[in-house]
């Protein structure tokens, strides 16, 4: 069988016998949608919530809180239909960028499309360690919650994301677009530390303490008025779901047509698990690093993971990195976060938990030391990846691919 992979703008591919074919796992391909009709459905019938137009009906000010370019979110598509109503009103623009760095000019147009040049002079790029923020409380997990201060003295607040699964937060999306999205480094830090829990997984929202916080963030902004628009993307990133209204209820909608489209049923585990990292998120190896945590759900003990991404603009923040590459060993890793944590330090301990368990192979643009030093062996092709996996683990070896795996959730049955 000949099979191809996504890979930066190109293309992988390998040849490979039938008998070495496992499960070939997509995101669910559902029939397109007219996106204007489900947009206009949610903003028409809104949950917990007045309509959009009644929502901006005398608002001093408003603020739109939306994601950066590692989200596929259809920023642009979305205001598009909102503009109607915001035209003669007083809006800025919010990156929820988390700990991220600031978009590139691209990057701006990728997130707004069209409608850039128009909003551009308005937009605001939240930044964790710089943004002035304002302390709203404390979590029940003892988080101190501190959040940009452009969001806090607006009048009225709207938040656009999609939803789709997230590796410890559970899901993306809602609350998200808080926590990390417009919070203080701090607030971030104390949060993503609760990754390292077992608790904190890819569809998990109850005794998530990762969620938890993000929950206490909104409830703490229950004062605020906020209109949220959450969206589920199918594979080829068109709108299939649209909820809006209140911020909890819209994103639990969400939740349920994302766990519709993005958990995939597995037979059995593979001996190989290629992990394929789509647009966006092959951004960077930070962003990438998601696809092996899903992909451990459907590998065997003993056995190997591949990589597949292009890290088009390389590691991303590197703390995780250097953390990986100062150990000899994943235990060791492990071990030097119980006894110290920095923000990134999560991602690292995610990794080397996977280290436990298996394997990790490499296809990415990244140098290899680069790869090595993230405990990954770097190949230089999907098939040469494939061939030594099959030779060192047997003849009979079967390959899964998951052709998404930062967004697609495989369970075996």
């Amino acid at each position: 069988m000949r099979i191809e992979v996504q890979y930066g703008d190109g293309k992988e591919c390998l040849e490979l016998p039938d008998e070495n074919v496992g499960e070939i796992v997509h995101p669910q391909d559902l029939p397109p949608l007219d996106e204007a009709e489900v947009l206009g459905g949610a903003f028409k019938n809104p949950l917990g919530s007045h309509t959009f137009e009644e929502f901006v009906k005398g608002a001093k000010d408003i603020i739109v809180i939306v994601n950066d370019a590692t989200r596929p979110t259809p920023t642009g598509r979305i205001l598009e239909s909102m503009m109607p109503h915001l035209q003669d009103k007083d809006v800025s623009y919010i990156i929820a960028t988390g700990m991220h760095r600031a978009p590139t000019d691209e990057e701006f147009r990728f997130i707004f499309g069209p409608l850039y040049d128009k909003v551009k002079d308005r937009v605001i790029v939240h930044d964790s360690k710089t943004s002035e923020t304002t302390f709203i409380g404390t979590s029940r997990n003892g988080t101190r919650l501190l959040v940009n201060r452009n969001v806090m003295d607006a009048d009225r607040i709207v938040v656009i994301s999609s939803v789709e699964p997230h590796y410890f937060a559970g899901y993306t999306g809602g609350r998200k677009s808080f926590l990390p999205g417009v919070s203080a480094y701090e607030t971030i830090e104390q949060n993503h530390k609760l990754a390292l829990r077992l608790e904190a997984q890819s569809l998990r929202l109850s005794g998530n303490p990762v969620h938890e916080d993000m929950e206490d963030m909104a409830k703490a902004l229950k004062n605020k008025q906020i209109f949220s628009v959450m969206v589920v993307l199918d594979k080829h990133h068109r709108i299939c779901h649209a909820s809006a209204g209140d911020l909890g209820r819209s994103f639990r909608t969400a939740v349920k047509k994302a766990d519709e489209v993005f958990v995939m049923k597995l037979k059995s585990k593979a001996d190989v698990v290629v992990a394929v990292t789509a647009f966006p998120y092959d951004i960077d190896l930070y962003q990438s690093q998601k696809a092996l945590d899903n992909a451990k759900y459907a590998v065997r003990d003993g056995g190997v993971i591949i990589l597949v991404s292009a890290c088009r603009t390389g590691v991303g923040p590197e703390t995780f990195l250097n953390l990986l590459g100062s150990a000899n060993t994943p235990k060791d890793v492990l071990e030097k976060i119980s006894h110290t944590y920095k923000l990134g330090y999560h991602k690292a301990g995610k990794m080397a938990e996977i280290g436990l368990k298996c394997r990790m192979m490499a296809v990415t643009k990244l140098d290899p030391e680069i790869a090595k030093k993230a405990n990954m062996e770097p190949m230089g092709s999907l098939q040469e990846a494939v061939d030594k996996a099959i030779s060192d683990l047997g003849p009979d070896s079967k390959v899964t691919f998951i052709m998404d795996a930062v967004i697609t959730v495989p369970q075996v049955q």
